[in-house]
């Protein structure tokens, strides 16, 4: 069963079609992947999804319920949590203080968000920084609290957008079996924004591949990456 339905968004800023009619499904309790090249739109869908614009046309639900064009407060209240390429932390707040913030959306009282918090730093292994201020963390580190952020807001789906930008090979590598753990043992839906291929083809299930804005692909990831036009635009023949 599909938990997010996108059918057929699009949005042009201004002359410029950053989405046309893209449409894909996430199933409930699976870990979908989106590529494609810097500009394809991917952010762009995100966005849409997550409320920060509104589709000129098309439908976005979530769990059978329109969420199309609501706010992005209400987006998140509905059960859509993300991330963002940049990571921007609460720097003179400790780490369990940023959780709290998160997890105050779902929790009336300080009490019950900071233990939640707790429960989800030790989660993603960040307990132990519980107390240390957010801006003394490692890049790894940081990614690691924006995802606990996220979660914190008690999401149905988690969207991910780029959150192994700038990590070395074996920090890739932590951060997909850190999501693949999660998805097992909570059921959280994924949908990951990615250009770093090993976590792609390690984490998704599916893969949704668009280019100038439009889903040019779709499909299981071993077939994704011999597709013609997904070489042709992003890959590259060299990737077989």
């Amino acid at each position: 069963m599909a938990l997010l339905e996108v059918d057929a968004i699009s949005k042009h800023f201004r002359g410029l079609r950053a989405v046309h009619q893209v449409t894909f499904a996430v199933p409930e309790g699976s870990i979908v992947a989106m590529i494609g090249p810097n500009g394809a739109g991917k952010t762009t869908c995100f966005n849409l999804i997550a409320g920060v614009f509104a589709p000129d046309v098309g439908t976005v639900r979530l769990a059978g319920r329109d969420i199309t064009g609501l706010r992005p407060h209400e987006v998140c209240r509905a059960g859509v949590g993300r991330t963002f390429q940049v990571v921007k932390p609460f720097p003179q707040m400790s780490v369990l203080d940023n959780v709290v913030v998160g997890a105050l959306n779902a929790h009336r009282h300080v009490r019950d968000a900071r233990r939640v918090a707790e429960k989800i730093l030790a989660l993603l292994h960040l307990d132990s920084k519980r107390d240390d201020l957010a801006a003394s963390l490692t890049l790894p580190e940081r990614k690691r609290l924006e995802v606990a952020r996220a979660m914190a807001t008690r999401p149905r789906v988690l969207l991910l957008d780029e959150v192994m930008a700038g990590l070395r090979p074996t920090e890739v590598d932590e951060m997909v079996a850190m999501f693949r753990r999660i998805n097992a043992e909570t059921g959280l839906t994924i949908l990951v924004i990615e250009h770093v291929m090993r976590a792609v083809m390690a984490l998704a299930g599916t893969i949704v591949v668009l280019h100038h804005g439009e889903k040019i692909c779709e499909g299981v990831p071993g077939a994704v990456v011999r597709d013609p036009a997904v070489l042709e635009c992003y890959l590259g023949a060299e990737s077989l």
